[in-house]
C-alpha cells in the first residue's frame, strides 16, 4: 500500500506518519518546505514532497500511484488554502484511490448536526477574529468539505472532536451527526484522530461518509456506543 498524507509535518499529519509506518505502507509525505525539518525523525523512511499543498503541482506528483491519500484539511489564511488542496487532492489523486479527509466538527454534510451554544459561539466569533486578521478562513474548510462531498471518489471526511494529547487509548467510536448522545464528551487523543484516518483506508463501510468521531474511553463512548462503531 502507498499513502500520500498531505499536512504530514502538522501534530496530526506526524502521528498519521508513523500509524502508516506501522502498517508497513509507504508514505509520501507533502508539507511546506519550512516544516521539512519536522520530519527529520522520518526522513530515511518515507518520501518528502516540499511545497504548498494548495499548490497543483506539488499535490500531483506527491499522489502519484497512491493507493490512499489521506489529507490535513487546513483553512490557513484566506489564499483558499484548503478548498485549494482538496480539489487538487480530487483532480489528481488515481481513479479508485481512497480518500481521507480531517476537520472539525463545524462541518456538516446534510445539515442534520446539532450543535450546542457554546461550540456555535466559537466557530462565529473566532472565525470572524481569525479571518479579519487574515489568519483563518472557516468557511474555506467548509468549501473544500464542500467539493468533497459533492465528488464520486472514494471519499471519508473525518469529524474531529476537541483534541488533546496523550497516549492512545485505542480507535475512536463514531456517529453520523454531532449532537448524538455517544460524542457528548467531546474529546478525542489527536494521536486516535489519525489512527482513525488510516483505518479508514480499508475500511469500506466509511466510503462516502463523514464520521463524527469522539475518543473510545471517554464517558459517553462508553455509555452509548453501538458495537459496529467500535470496530
Amino acid at each position: 500500500m502507498k499513502v500520500c498524507i498531505v499536512g504530514a509535518s502538522g501534530k496530526l499529519g506526524q502521528y498519521t506518519v508513523q500509524h502508516a509506518l506501522d502498517r508497513g505502507y509507504e508514505v509520501v509525505g507533502v508539507c511546506r518546505e519550512k516544516s521539512v525539518a519536522k520530519l527529520d525523525r522520518f526522513r530515511d523512511s518515507i518520501t518528502i514532497v516540499a511545497g504548498a499543498t494548495n499548490d497543483r503541482t506539488v499535490i500531483r506528483k506527491a499522489v502519484e500511484g497512491c493507493d490512499a491519500v489521506l489529507t490535513v484539511l487546513v483553512p490557513w489564511g484566506v489564499q483558499q488554502y484548503a478548498s485549494g488542496t482538496a480539489q487538487a487532492v480530487l483532480d489528481y489523486a488515481e481513479k479508485d484511490a481512497r480518500l481521507i479527509f480531517s476537520c472539525g466538527w463545524h462541518i456538516s454534510r446534510d445539515g442534520k448536526d446539532v450543535y450546542s451554544w457554546k461550540l456555535r459561539f466559537m466557530v462565529n466569533v473566532f472565525g470572524t477574529i481569525a479571518r479579519a486578521l487574515r489568519m483563518v478562513e472557516l468557511d474555506d474548510q467548509v468549501e473544500a468539505c464542500r467539493r468533497v462531498f459533492a465528488s464520486d471518489t472514494r471519499w471519508t471526511v473525518v469529524r474531529g472532536s476537541d483534541l488533546e494529547e496523550g497516549e492512545s487509548q485505542g480507535l475512536p467510536v463514531w456517529s453520523q451527526h454531532v449532537g448524538d448522545a455517544v460524542l457528548e464528551s467531546n474529546r478525542t487523543r489527536r494521536i486516535d484522530f489519525a489512527l482513525f484516518m488510516v483505518e479508514a483506508i480499508t475500511n469500506d463501510e466509511l466510503v462516502q461518509q463523514a464520521p463524527a468521531i469522539v475518543g473510545c474511553r471517554t464517558d459517553s463512548a462508553i455509555k452509548h456506543a453501538p458495537d459496529h462503531t467500535r470496530a
